[in-house]
């Protein structure tokens, strides 16, 4: 009898292992990017680096970081941590996985609600218009 192999998803980014990631630089990450995000992460590099520095501290306080800026392309280092993404009125708490590596920020914290409109009142419509009030 042969093993039974269970196909299922591919722990990592792009054929590298997440162990393999955590461990390499920003720099050598972005090389696995495609190049709009890679361009990015290399412009970006010092401010990434800020963030992560910044962010050890508050998780170390039992404190979740929060970011202004939506477009940061999420890198290994990330993962597993719980993130404030600003929406343009509250922050929105996203929990990084693995499946999220080399996408923004953004993406996971919605800038529009979907809205559901109720009834038209009494008088919105002319058939409602002669009905009492009360």
């Amino acid at each position: 009898m042969g093993k039974i192999v269970v196909s299922g998803k591919q722990e990592g980014y792009r054929g590298v292992s997440l162990e393999e990631l955590k461990k390499m630089d920003i720099r050598e990450f972005a090389k696995l990017l495609k190049s709009r995000e890679r361009r990015s992460v290399v412009r970006n590099y010092d401010v990434i680096l800020e963030f992560i520095k910044r962010s050890e501290k508050k998780i170390a306080k039992n404190k979740i970081p929060k970011t202004h800026t939506r477009e940061m392309v999420i890198v290994p280092a990330f993962v597993g941590w719980t993130i404030g993404v600003h929406n343009g009125k509250d922050f929105i708490q996203v929990q990084v996985t693995d499946a999220m590596i080399g996408r923004r920020l953004g993406e996971y914290s919605l800038t529009r609600k979907i809205i559901k409109h109720g009834s038209a009142g009494v008088g919105a419509t002319k058939g409602s218009a002669s009905l009492s009030v009360k």
